[in-house]
């Protein structure tokens, strides 16, 4: 059973989703620098997550101009190169109308070691491997195959759950096989937001600076707590949704801030900020601000009149 911060973080993930989807279609231009802003980001976390010294900065100038950026490395140039052609390769089967195979994960996979470890690109190890800094020990490289493709069948096929639980699970589930020699964080990454982007979400950038916290949660769902991890994912993801309403013109001047809400309810601006935080209301967040429809207010005001 899920907890009551989850059911509550999935209410606001799906009234941001509903609030964009009514704006579609977007401008071109608007969608054209969404999309530009979020592959240079995913790109570069991903990639520091693992270690890549390149900044965001020169992320950006890797990937849109060509440059070449003194003392990096040249894995670390491929690595984000790489990483931008997976998104794409993403993005394509999120838009295709068949379901996510076995083999799609080994082609997102080939895709990220592309020239820096052709020999494991693609391919499942044969060898133990470790996780670094963790007490949890992957399966052992024969029962590898097996579990993919049991995998495959569970946690990629429609279970019926949120996508945001499936995204999440489908990512922890992958990286507890840690099917590869290496890019297993990469691809789960990559996989999850697949996952989201097929059930019309959006991706879920998750954070150099989270990055601890990243791991903790995935250690406690090692050790059987996934929650933490689902809520931390669906946080990632409601960032990337506010991202989106922050774009869209019509959310600033439509909506109400709280201190405007109190001005027209018998409520104030701490009691609606209660409210919000609860979930008791259909607000949302955008930078510092919660912010409420002037119809939830009333409606919220209606079912709670003596």
């Amino acid at each position: 059973m899920l907890s009551d911060r989850i059911n509550k973080l999935l209410d606001r993930i799906d009234f941001g989703k509903n609030i964009i989807d009514s704006h579609r279609p977007f401008p071109d231009v608007v969608l054209s620098r969404l999309r530009h802003n979020l592959t240079i980001e995913w790109t570069y976390n991903s990639n520091a997550i693992e270690g890549n010294t390149l900044t965001l900065k020169e992320t950006l100038l890797v990937l849109e101009d060509g440059l070449t950026i003194g003392k990096k490395s040249l894995k670390e140039h491929l690595e984000a190169i790489n990483h931008k052609k997976a998104i794409i390769f993403v993005e394509e089967l999120a838009s295709a109308s068949h379901e996510i195979t076995e083999r799609n994960i080994k082609e997102i996979h080939s895709l990220i070691l592309k020239e820096i470890d052709n020999d494991y690109a693609g391919r499942y190890r044969d060898i133990q491997v470790r996780i670094s800094g963790s007490s949890y020990t992957p399966p052992d490289p024969l029962l590898v195959q097996e579990l993919m493709e049991r995998f495959a069948v569970t946690w990629l096929a429609n279970q019926g759950k949120h996508p945001v639980i499936q995204a999440a699970m489908a990512h922890y589930e992958l990286v507890s096989i840690h099917p590869f020699v290496d890019g297993n964080g990469r691809t789960a990454r990559l996989l999850m937001n697949l996952i989201l982007m097929k059930h019309g979400y959006f991706p879920a950038v998750i954070l150099k600076n989270d990055r601890k916290k990243y791991y903790d949660t995935l250690e406690k769902g090692h050790h059987g707590k996934t929650d933490d991890f689902i809520f931390f994912v669906g946080r990632a993801l409601e960032r990337t949704i506010n991202l989106y309403l922050e774009a869209i013109p019509y959310v600033k001047t439509s909506f109400l801030t709280l201190a405007e809400a109190a001005r027209i309810s018998p409520y104030s601006k701490d009691y609606l900020n209660i409210l919000a935080r609860r979930g008791s209301i259909p607000a949302f967040k955008l930078k510092r601000n919660w912010l409420v429809s002037k119809e939830a207010l009333e409606s919220y005001i209606r079912s709670h009149k003596k």
